[in-house]
């Protein structure tokens, strides 16, 4: 038998697509990367995950887990492999409140998780603009990072335990609930990032935090990165560190903004060279709670803390969401970042990660290196400030894969000069397949290929993906 009928056999033929049953499949969300896949398998629980990479094994067909699709690496392509997608196992296992923990199965969508946390009081803290359909299993896969990094950290922070079935189909059990365990190797972080390379993630733990009582939001101008970074250190020490958000829309990106939706409104008159979405989020009564007049605490703090610097010109103006359709309007400026840099072509990104004292040294250096590699070249950034993560897109004169090459290629060499990283949130892929070739520690490369021969000896698992020939 064919690994589809075999397929068919153990899920039912619905559950195993083919033909043109594939065409969702066939494209990331960036329309970068195509598939031509062999088949998509549905599985609907571990036990069907297992039993599909057993067959897959015994027909030596590669195997690429699938999630919500909505990656910008080209992750889950594959050109005559099958594609696993964790669709059907979307259930919410349980909720445990006094616990502050999820039980979730890979498939759950992160807007879901957040409703059913909303539901107890709690809230699911991994936030971003593709949440209505990314899945657990794939932020996991990818160690997504998103908007409130600052606070909560990244997926990884928020994992306590995994369930993950191996490529041989093993089901590899780690699903701690526990904060403390010093039994030996941390073999759950292996998979946290690995992008499927190793196994397929399953099931998760995840952790839950006291659902904020009220938010305080507000859209500031200022003239620099410097003093944008100095505020944000006023503003940790000023409210206890209770900023879940801290975004940078320069000029550059405003400006974008106004011409791909004109029926977006900008925050000011005139666009400054640095804007900042800056949110606080309380949780305490004493911050939450309205007083007699109607304001709320924390919104008071956020004024008193910035009137001062209005006042000495560090902050040249500011408005401060005063209801809940306002703050979805300051964030629906931001979410719309992938949107708007996404619809000029050509376009190439690199999604780096800096440290905070060092932002402004590479806004400096890549700037002045940009004009020698193409003259005509337009660059656009936008960036989850308060953790250094720098979205660094570039719009080119000609679409040329080789001046693509020496762009990112400088990019990464101002980069790994001042100490960052070349990927910070979105994975490796394939789109950084020769980033990692020639930036990765050459020791580090080998203990990955050293573990991902261990793991999947047969490279069945994802392969071609993250490790660079």
């Amino acid at each position: 038998m064919t690994l589809v009928a075999d397929l068919a056999a153990l899920l039912g033929p619905a559950h195993v697509l083919t033909g043109p049953d594939l065409a969702a499949y066939c494209s990331d969300w960036t329309g970068h990367y195509t598939a031509r896949p062999l088949a998509v398998a549905r599985p609907a629980d571990t036990g069907e995950v297992a039993a599909c990479l057993r067959l897959a094994s015994a027909h030596r067909v590669p195997v690429v887990p699938v999630g919500g699709r909505t990656g910008l690496v080209g992750g889950a392509m594959t050109t005559g492999g099958l594609m696993l997608s964790l669709e059907r196992m979307n259930r919410i296992r349980e909720i445990r409140a006094p616990a502050r923990i999820a039980i979730v199965e890979a498939g759950v969508v992160l807007a879901h998780l957040h409703e059913a946390a909303a539901a107890q009081g709690l809230y699911f803290p991994l936030w971003f603009g593709a949440r209505g359909s990314a899945m657990v299993g794939g932020a996991l896969s990818t160690n997504a990072g998103g908007s409130n990094v600052l606070r909560y950290g990244s997926t990884r922070a928020l994992c306590l335990g995994l369930e993950v079935v191996l490529a041989d189909g093993r089901v590899l059990d780690l699903m701690s609930e526990l904060h403390k365990d010093n039994s030996g190797y941390d073999l759950r972080d292996l998979f946290i990032g690995a992008e499927g390379t190793l196994g397929v993630i399953t099931a998760a733990v995840m952790k839950l935090v006291p659902a904020p009582r009220a938010h305080a939001t507000a859209t500031l101008a200022l003239s620099s990165l410097a003093d944008a970074l100095a505020l944000l250190n006023r503003l940790q020490g000023a409210t206890g560190g209770t900023v879940e958000a801290f975004e940078y829309m320069p000029a550059a990106y405003l400006r974008r903004l106004a011409e791909a939706r004109p029926d977006i409104s900008l925050p000011f008159a005139t666009i400054p060279e640095v804007t900042i979405l800056v949110e606080l989020g309380a949780t305490a009564p004493r911050d939450a709670d309205p007083l007699p007049d109607g304001s709320v605490p924390i919104a008071n703090l956020l004024a008193d803390t910035l009137a001062p610097l209005l006042a000495e010109g560090t902050l040249l103006d500011a408005v401060i969401a005063q209801s809940e359709s306002q703050r979805r309007t300051m964030w629906q400026r931001r979410e719309l970042a992938a949107e708007v840099m996404f619809a000029r072509k050509p376009f190439f990104e690199a999604d780096i990660a800096l440290p905070l004292d060092r932002l402004d040294a590479f806004f400096a250096q890549i700037d002045a290196r940009l004009p020698a590699l193409d003259a005509g070249a337009e660059a656009v950034s936008i960036a989850h400030l308060g953790d250094g993560n720098v979205h660094f897109a570039v719009y080119p004169s000609r679409d040329d894969p080789a001046l693509e090459d020496s762009v990112i290629n400088a990019v990464e060499d101002v980069v790994q000069a001042l100490g960052g990283s070349f990927s910070a949130e979105h994975g490796v892929g394939l789109m950084k397949l020769a980033s990692m070739a020639r930036r990765k520690d050459r020791v580090a490369l080998d203990v990955m290929r050293t573990l991902k021969a261990a793991l999947d000896p047969g490279n069945l698992m994802n392969p071609g993906k993250v490790l660079p020939d």
